[in-house]
């Protein structure tokens, strides 16, 4: 399936919200982020409650529990704080799924040489993140993401900010790095 776009990133520290390609800009493969554990679908955001392929997915994969975060200085309280937390270099001990209902965003992760991988997702994305790899999330310069969150079992909301290289979670996930 086509439809993601994914760079690395450059090292600048200007507005986070920029898109911070390297020139010439160097794209990123859906195939190269499979080997690091980031799947993707493209899903019609516009049928979410209804959309059989959804529940197809959700089924196979046990996504059991959602919900819907709307990512805007109107409608998510202590925008600026959240936001800056948010993009803080973290991981998690479960996968990390998104699903984009509209707007755009971005999200990092960090690629098998510890470069930043800038993912640009929009209406319709599903991206999963596996548990225990760095990553970071940003709105771009709209300021504006509606995303379903999509967990099995119980939401945890839990983030561990780096250095985490001591949880099993994350040295499970560098050795499956190892095998692939």
């Amino acid at each position: 399936m086509s439809g993601i776009e994914a760079w690395h990133m450059d090292e600048s520290e200007e507005d986070h919200k920029l898109p911070h390609r390297l020139n010439p800009n160097q794209s990123v493969s859906l195939k190269q982020l499979e080997e690091i554990g980031v799947y993707y679908w493209k899903l019609n955001a516009d049928i979410y409650e209804n959309d059989p392929e959804l529940q197809k997915i959700r089924e196979e994969r046990g996504y059991s529990f959602m919900d819907i975060i709307t990512i805007h200085p109107d409608k998510l309280p202590d925008y600026e704080n959240k936001v800056k937390m948010f993009y803080e270099e973290h991981l998690h001990l479960d996968d990390e799924i998104r699903y984009i209902l509209d707007g755009r965003s971005y999200f990092d992760v960090k690629d098998k040489n510890d470069r930043w991988i800038r993912i640009a997702v929009s209406k319709g994305d599903l991206i999963t993140l596996p548990a225990g790899i760095y990553h970071r999330f940003t709105v771009d310069e709209s300021n504006y993401t509606k995303a379903m969150r999509l967990f099995v079992g119980e939401p945890v909301w839990k983030a561990y900010n780096r250095p985490a290289d001591d949880f099993d979670i994350r040295k499970a996930y560098v050795n499956s790095l190892k095998c692939s």
